[in-house]
Formats: C-alpha cells, structure tokens, sequence
C-alpha cells in the first residue's frame, strides 16, 4: 500500500507528536507499506526503509515551533496543504493518514481527490486549546469544534489513542469506525543498558553519584507539573537528603525558569536539568532511576512517558488525573491527588520501602508486556489501515 501522510509537527524532534509519528511509521513500515511524509520543514531527517519525506519550502526566520497553537503553525499548516496537494496530483496513494490539525486539511483533500482517509487522533484539538490557555477564546473553540466534527464524519476510519477519546468519537458519530492504540515504549529498553554504562553515567555526573535518583521526563509546559514536582520535593528533602531530582527536558528558558525556582526554594543542589536529549538516550536514565513520576496538573491525554515507565520495570508515583488512571492502577503505580504534599509522601513511600517499590515494578513491567508491547502496536496498526480501505467504503474525486 502507497500512504500519504500528513504530519503538521517540526519532524523529527523529541517530543509528543513526533515520537508519535516516529512510531507509526516504523509500524507501517515493518507492514511492508511505502510512505511518503509531508511535514514542515524544521526537524531532523531520520531513515526509515520505505519512507520518504517532503518538507514545506524552507522560511530561514522559522527555525523551530513550539508546542500548541500559533501563528507560525498556521502558516505552516497553509504550506503543508499546497506541498500535500502538490503529492496528490503526481502520484498515485491507496490512503491519506493525517494527525492533529492535518485532519482539518484532510476534510478539502478527500473531496479533491476521492481518497480514504485515516484520522490518526492523538488528542481533542479543542480540548487541547483550553490547555494552552486559550478557553476564554470562545468563538476560536467553536471553530475547532465544527471542524473536529467534519474531520471525524469525514474520515474512514480513526485511530484513537486513549479510551476517553474513543468515547469522545463515539458521541460525535456513534457510526465512525474506529481502532485503540495505545502508545509504545519505541527508544529502547532500560533493562538492556549495562552496568557499566550506568557506572560512568554517574561518575560523570557528581551531582547524581552517591545518590538515590527521582526521574521526570518529558516537556516542560505548565500542566506536566513541574511546579507541583518542585514543591514536593522541598517536603521529601526535609526527611531524606540522599536524593537527587533529575528533571529531562524542557527549552533553555523553561530550564532557566525551573533552575530559577529551585535556587528560591533552597533545594538546587539536588536538582539536575537536562535539557532536551535525544529519544536514545532516555532508557539510561530510566535506568540509573529509582522512582518514575509524572506529575502531572490538567489534561486527559495519557503521557507518553508512562509507556516507557511501564517497560522499565521500575516504581511510578503519578497524579490521580484521568490522563494517567486510563493506563495506570494502584496495583502498578502509587496514584497521589496533585498536592505537594500528597506527591511528597507518595514518592518517600517507595523510597522508604523496597518491597513496594519491588512489587509495583513487577506489575508495572508485566502490565505493558501484556498491553503495550511493539508487537500489539504493529498489529493495531495494520488493523487500523485495513479498516480504513475496505472496499465498501467510496468517494467520487472531484480532480486528479
């Protein structure tokens, strides 16, 4: 099978959406399919066999684009629906495969050009602009919502990612057909990093030697909670001082903003920051690690992160938010409300007692091997693709 696919993210960078795309199209390329990837024209080449990438023209002013919405998306948006038009009048594809606001292109493409269309659905677009602190724009969240509604009605099959966005489609269009993938744990596994490697991680970093390390990874926006983190960690230093905070991720002025507020609260000497690294590199600090936590404030998308916290093997502290609770339990993690408080004493609660800490590992590992493995991803995918070409399902192009 020939795809189109529309990816309106800066491809390939760490974060959310791209690791998402990242992973499905290693999935579709072990299927055998070949993959054409209209994106933007910032990110990193990566080599994938089958997949070729077609980048909008180059802006030298636009070097990178934050997460969420904004001018600059917009822009971009407008350049990937001509680069996507431009693909659609050369060559022949069996499928167009679009995510986030891709699918709102996807609503003119299919009726241009008569193709079956699959809504890769990460996220609630509308939802996700109350996150970004855009709620109060009232008219801006009807736009997104007509426009959900129409990229959903008009797809032909939607793969969701968590289980309230499954429910989300069903009470848009009870008819839509539609394939769960949860995410996967794709940078590797933590359990393969040697010894070795964790010994001279820690003896080049002297901040973390000697010291039992708390874990967060992923991005630095105002609902991961890194505040919450940071404050509960000043109460868990006041009883045990043999830690060592290790905080992955986050733009130079989100780090700086976080260093800033760790020096006022007297506890940086036990925090180290990062930075962005690339996806590889993660399975070493899961590794050197010995509490996962995500603290996370607002939102129902689960973090990806967890997967890979899953696979590790090793104890989670996370908030009692449905984002996490979709794929978390008390029987693989310990659920805190999101309270400095309540996460300090959930964190001192696995470092205080190795057997918890052991007997949620053990559960945590065993969950994603039996939910979240490559394998049931793969399939899913391959589910998901067949479900959207079946044969009944016709459109009448309009141009070729």
């Amino acid at each position: 099978m020939k795809i189109l696919m529309l990816s309106p993210q800066p491809f390939f960078e760490p974060r959310g959406a791209p690791l998402l795309v990242l992973w499905r199209l290693r999935a579709m390329s072990q299927l055998g399919h070949t993959i054409d990837l209209a994106t933007y024209h910032v990110g990193q080449d990566v080599s994938i066999p089958g997949v070729s990438i077609h980048r909008t023209p180059k802006i030298p002013v636009i070097k990178s684009v934050k997460i969420g919405p904004s001018p600059t998306k917009l822009l971009l948006d407008v350049l990937l629906f001509i680069k996507a038009f431009r693909l659609l009048r050369k060559g022949k594809y069996d499928l167009l495969l679009t995510n986030e606001e891709a699918s709102f292109l996807a609503i003119i493409l299919v009726k241009l050009f008569g193709i079956p269309h699959l809504y890769d659905m990460h996220s609630s677009l509308p939802e996700l602009l109350t996150t970004f602190k855009y709620g109060r724009f009232r008219p801006l969240i009807r736009i997104f919502q007509w426009l959900e509604r129409k990229a959903i009605r008009s797809s032909d099959a939607i793969i969701t990612a968590y289980p309230e966005l499954e429910e989300h489609v069903k009470r848009i269009d009870q008819n839509a057909q539609q394939v769960m993938i949860g995410s996967v744990a794709d940078e590797g596994d933590s359990v393969a990093v040697s010894e070795a490697d964790v010994a001279a991680f820690r003896a080049s970093h002297q901040c973390l030697d000697g010291r039992r390390v708390v874990l967060y990874t992923g991005n630095f926006l105002p609902y991961q909670g890194l505040d919450l983190l940071i404050n509960s960690a000043k109460q868990v230093l006041r009883q045990r001082d043999d830690l060592a905070f290790l905080l992955v991720g986050g733009t130079q002025d989100q780090v700086q903003y976080h260093r800033t507020l760790v020096e006022k609260l007297g506890i940086a000497a036990h925090f180290h920051f990062t930075g962005v690294v690339a996806p590889e590199e993660i399975p070493l600090f899961v590794k050197i690690s010995d509490v996962l936590v995500s603290p996370r404030t607002g939102g129902t998308n689960t973090p990806l992160k967890i997967f890979s916290y899953l696979q590790s093997g090793k104890p989670i502290v996370a908030t009692n938010l449905y984002a996490h609770t979709q794929v978390l339990n008390n029987s693989v993690s310990v659920m805190v409300e999101p309270e400095p408080d309540e996460l300090a004493e959930g964190i001192l609660s696995v470092l205080d007692s190795p057997v918890l800490a052991d007997k949620l590992g053990s559960e945590a590992r065993r969950h994603f091997e039996n939910n979240y493995s490559v394998e049931s991803f793969i399939e899913k995918t391959q589910q998901a693709l067949r479900l959207a070409t079946q044969p009944e399902t016709i459109h009448e192009p309009a141009c070729q």
